[in-house]
């Protein structure tokens, strides 16, 4: 017996038998149970903190987009946005890279204004003039509102998706608000927020038919039938 196959039996081997396979522990686990590491995303553009002149810009962007959709529709165009904004183009498309995503923000930016609204009628003391003065107010402001999310919707963006947290917020102002006037007998009790959403959407439809120095007009005659029915 020559010296290798000592070598062999003393390891234990039987000579002339291969070695074991060395086994990848790959090949045991599957890939798929092997967690990949963890790797921090970097903040989306919306999230990262903006700089002073950048959040000017974009201020500047929405207010220009606001007046331009509420003038003329929401088919304007990016670069005539940027143009009534004073900014470049590439300024709007660095803050809204689609027309959706600006749509989206001005939407978003009138129903916060409305909420900020619906609030301050919450703390003024008589409760059923700030109830019928909100709904005035609420009808013109959705006139423009109405328009941009039809137009949200022929993209086929989820307008409810989209909008989800602010109209949580509004429909709870709206509801103290209701609650308020109808504990002080300036509205009918047997009225909810669904009733008042679907009087405000009427509203509107009416309005539309109008010129708009009628709507105010128009609107209080909806909102009359919020008011408490004589008894008899």
């Amino acid at each position: 017996m020559n010296g290798s196959a000592k070598a062999d039996t003393g390891a234990g081997r039987v000579a002339g038998q291969s070695a074991p396979a060395v086994v990848s522990p790959a090949a045991v686990v599957p890939p798929s149970a092997i967690a990949p590491p963890v790797v921090a995303l970097p903040p989306s553009a919306a999230e990262r903190p903006l700089r002073a002149d950048a959040r000017r810009n974009r201020q500047r962007v929405l207010e220009a987009a606001a007046q331009a959709f509420a003038a003329d529709g929401p088919a304007v165009p990016l670069d005539e946005i940027a143009r009534r904004a004073g900014v470049g183009a590439g300024t709007v498309y660095r803050h809204f890279p689609t027309k959706e995503e600006l749509l989206a923000a001005v939407l978003i930016a009138r129903m916060e204004t409305m909420l900020a609204e619906v609030r301050g009628a919450l703390a003024k003391p008589d409760p059923g003039p700030a109830f019928y003065a909100s709904f005035v107010a609420m009808t013109l402001d959705a006139r423009d509102k109405t328009d941009l999310a039809e137009a949200l919707t022929s993209h086929g963006i989820d307008v409810r998706a989209a909008t989800g947290e602010i109209a949580g917020a509004l429909k709870a102002a709206l509801a103290d608000l209701l609650r308020r006037a109808q504990d002080a007998g300036a509205v009918r009790a047997d009225v909810g927020v669904e009733d008042l959403h679907a009087l405000v959407i009427g509203a509107i439809a009416a309005a539309r038919s109008a010129p708009l120095a009628d709507v105010p007009r128009v609107a209080g005659l909806v909102a009359d039938g919020l008011r408490p029915r004589p008894s008899r």
